[in-house]
């Protein structure tokens, strides 16, 4: 298992099946030596890296009627749909504390993606202090719905633009049998996206960023056919939905996502000794 990498998509509020089966993984004591995600995957890897069950299923789902969190009045008010400073400050360091030093003291390796707005091309980093938070916000910044970031002197956004399942990273870093947890069912394939014309409006001074939305939907497809190669080959074990999914990614209907925690959970619990002999393989 000491060759392993655990890899996690994104997906917004659907990213509450990964919760489902990290947690899931918690309770049996189940760590890779190398974890890699973005934007949501990213932000459900430090719980779940910090050793705190529960909590990335608590930050989503106990802040949901509070319009700091989530809301149209906070971005008509801020140009922000999630209230980053909300999520990643007050929650994490106030409301609903992230264990800092128990991520500190972490023996597991976690690299967040984000995406470089100028050059549109992916940036991983692995070194943090108590910065974690700043690199998984930007990591986590929706184009069009949360603000540039700025941290270590690039200008990021969400690392699911470049690098939507950075499944090819963990091979390059030299993890050739991998876990993924999808947020999208087996057969799913992006469609090229209608709004391309206001964001490439929006971001007009960043051609990379621009270049790298218009062919997002080319690049998670193609990635998803290496997975399910790489899946026939045995060389990944997927964990993903098994149902189509009804929730969004900005979703606040709590039963729905409730429904989708517990069903990462349950698939999570229904494929472990399948997982375990594939680990022992």
């Amino acid at each position: 298992m000491k060759d392993t990498g655990l890899v996690l998509e994104g997906g917004g509020m659907r990213g509450l099946y990964t919760t489902g089966v990290l947690d899931y993984f918690m309770e049996r004591n189940l760590y890779l030596p190398y974890v890699i995600g973005v934007s949501a995957g990213a932000c459900h890897a430090t719980s779940y890296l910090s050793r705190q069950i529960g909590r990335s299923r608590k930050a989503n789902l106990d802040f949901l009627e509070d319009p700091r969190y989530l809301s149209w009045k906070n971005y008509f008010k801020t140009k922000e749909i999630f209230g980053m400073d909300f999520v990643f400050d007050e929650i994490p360091n106030q409301l609903l504390p992230f264990d800092f030093e128990a991520f500190a003291e972490r023996t597991e390796k976690l690299v967040v993606g984000a995406t470089d707005c100028v050059t549109g091309e992916p940036v991983y980093f692995d070194e943090y202090d108590r910065d974690i938070l700043t690199a998984v916000r930007a990591s986590s910044s929706l184009p069009f719905l949360a603000p540039v970031v700025t941290y270590k002197g690039k200008e990021l956004l969400d690392g699911g633009i470049s690098d939507p399942i950075p499944i090819k990273k963990a091979v390059q870093d030299g993890y050739r049998k991998n876990i993924v947890v999808l947020t999208r069912n087996e057969g799913y394939r992006k469609k090229k996206s209608n709004m391309l014309w206001l964001l490439k409006r929006k971001y007009r001074h960043y051609d990379g960023l621009t270049r790298a939305l218009e062919n997002r939907y080319k690049l998670y497809n193609e990635t998803l056919s290496y997975i399910e190669e790489q899946e026939r080959q045995g060389n990944i074990f997927v964990i993903r939905p098994q149902t189509p999914l009804v929730v969004g990614r900005i979703e606040k209907n709590r039963e729905r996502l409730d429904a989708l925690y517990n069903q990462g959970y349950k698939e999570a619990e229904a494929q472990f000794a399948s997982l375990q002999n594939w680990l022992n393989s």
